[in-house]
């Protein structure tokens, strides 16, 4: 019989996405409404995609 395959975790696929190069990108929080109390460079911040650190891509890309 042949060995089972891993299962791709459903929540972590939907937050994150592999580019090309293998790193993992998110969409920041608390960006979308709500936003008067922040100041302008915070809201500007948050419109860029943030990138995941070396050690959690390594942990998380068996699972995706």
């Amino acid at each position: 019989m042949a060995n089972g395959k891993q299962k791709t975790h459903k929540a972590s696929s939907k937050v994150l996405k592999k580019k090309k190069n293998g790193t993992l990108v998110y969409k920041k929080s608390n960006g979308n409404h709500k936003t008067s109390k922040d100041s302008a460079k915070q809201v500007r911040q948050r419109r860029n995609k943030g990138t995941l650190s070396k050690g959690d891509t390594s942990r998380i890309k068996s699972v995706l």
